[in-house]
């Protein structure tokens, strides 16, 4: 199973600066990909673009980058811009966004989901393979999906799909489907597991009433995004991240949380599991996966 590790907003507010150094970490710790959300600040690909011209030697990836709001021939061109200015290192993830923030900030209508990425990629493929930019190459697609209908279209028509908050349950059911599977969960290493759920209770806890990952939770049978993320120690987490990769996942990407110290673990540990696979069992005599390495960001919580 590939490591990756999830950067910018989603781990807090992020500068320029932070957004470059978080990139720089990942490449510290020896971690294949640095993912990155489009939320509501940041554009995604603009900051993997800048990002990426500087800091060389590291895949990049979104995760994901809703289309709705955007024109097939825009996200072409967008996507084939960060691969002019990164030396080809992205790996595009795409999604039709929660359904309710596209309908009540756009005004777009969000009917037969699966029908229309199925339409936005009946354009999007082609102009990937199209668009002139000297030096490109089309990146790799991948879909937002939770529910089997999306999975299945993941399958057939694009090069793997990108999940979020779900569990090992779940996940088991989603790599069943035949796509490659890219699974997305908050992660922290710390001595503190109760205020860590409580803390990404309250940061994330409102995905919970969000009927597309409320249906994830139900499948998973817990209550919402504190069950799911893998928090404890190292030995704890190292042997989460083992029963995720024996479901049979691609990649797990990580989005450390926590304050300065939490972060570090984490980072350690993922850039451990990332360089030999399984280290359940293998944590070192006080409690940490060893290594020194760059921190792995500011205090968020």
């Amino acid at each position: 199973m590939r490591i990756g590790v999830m950067v910018g907003e989603v781990r807090g507010p992020v500068t320029v600066d932070d957004l470059v150094a978080q990139v720089a970490d990942v490449v510290a710790h020896g971690i294949g990909t640095a993912w990155t959300a489009q939320a509501l600040g940041w554009d995604a690909l603009t900051g993997l673009a800048v990002a990426g011209t500087r800091v060389p030697g590291i895949a990049l990836g979104t995760a994901v980058v809703p289309v709705a709001p955007r024109h097939p021939r825009t996200l072409a061109s967008q996507a084939l811009s960060v691969q002019a200015a990164t030396g080809n290192r992205l790996r595009l993830g795409i999604g039709l966004g929660i359904g309710s923030m596209m309908s009540g900030l756009f005004g777009l209508p969000v009917d037969r989901p699966v029908r229309r990425m199925r339409d936005y990629l009946d354009q999007l493929v082609p102009l990937l393979h199209d668009t002139v930019i000297p030096g490109t190459t089309p990146p790799p697609v991948l879909l937002a999906a939770l529910g089997p209908a999306m999975l299945r279209l993941a399958a057939e028509r694009a090069d793997g799909a990108i999940t979020w908050m779900a569990g090992p349950r779940v996940l088991a059911e989603q790599c069943a489907s035949g796509a490659e599977i890219v699974a997305g969960l908050p992660v922290c290493v710390t001595s503190d597991p109760d205020g860590a759920r409580a803390w990404i209770a309250a940061r994330f806890g409102m995905a919970a009433g969000v009927p597309e990952y409320r249906a994830v939770f139900d499948r998973e049978g817990v209550t919402g995004p504190q069950d799911v993320a893998l928090i404890g120690d190292e030995e704890q987490v190292a042997r989460e991240l083992d029963r995720i990769a024996g479901a049979g996942v691609a990649e797990f990407v990580g989005s450390p949380f926590g304050d300065a110290d939490e972060q570090r673990r984490t980072m350690r540990l993922l850039g451990r599991v990332a360089d030999g696979g399984r280290v359940a069992g293998q944590v070192a005599g006080d409690g940490r996966i060893g290594g020194d390495h760059a921190d792995g960001g500011r205090r968020s919580r």
